[in-house]
């Protein structure tokens, strides 16, 4: 069987969400569910002032396997982007999107994907922190 066709990107431009959401949804469905991880202004009761994300170079090979797994177990569309450079609080780190008939299995598999994107792929932030630290995240 081929693999399904998804969406993966990781870029340093701001991430499109109507373009992601554009991709998973069909005809079919009555539920498009998408995540959007946001950069916070705290950490693990620290406060942060910005993020800087780097990727390995194959960070979006890494990312497109792991939405065709997801979409090959679910049989559902699935699309992810990922920033990576210097972000700003209240900027969007991550879109994950997932369509299906129903909102059950359209939230369950965005999950699955979100949870698998963190685990799998090679992407790290270090988060700057008030009064000048810095830390990396994910390492």
């Amino acid at each position: 069987m081929d693999d399904p066709e998804v969406f993966a990107h990781v870029t340093t431009e701001p991430l499109d969400r109507a373009a992601i959401e554009a991709f998973v949804t069909t005809r079919r469905d009555g539920a498009v569910v998408t995540f959007e991880g946001v950069i916070r202004d705290h950490d693990h009761g620290a406060s942060v002032s910005a993020l800087d994300y780097e990727a390995h170079p194959e960070a979006e090979r890494f990312l497109r396997e792991t939405c065709t797994e997801v979409a090959r177990e679910t049989g559902l569309r699935v699309g992810a982007a990922h920033r990576v450079g210097a972000l700003a609080i209240g900027d969007v780190a991550l879109v994950a999107s997932v369509a299906a008939p129903h909102r059950a299995e359209a939230f369950a598999a965005c999950a699955l994907l979100v949870d698998r994107i963190k685990e799998r792929t090679p992407i790290w932030k270090r988060q700057h922190l008030d009064g000048g630290a810095t830390e990396w995240v994910n390492l």
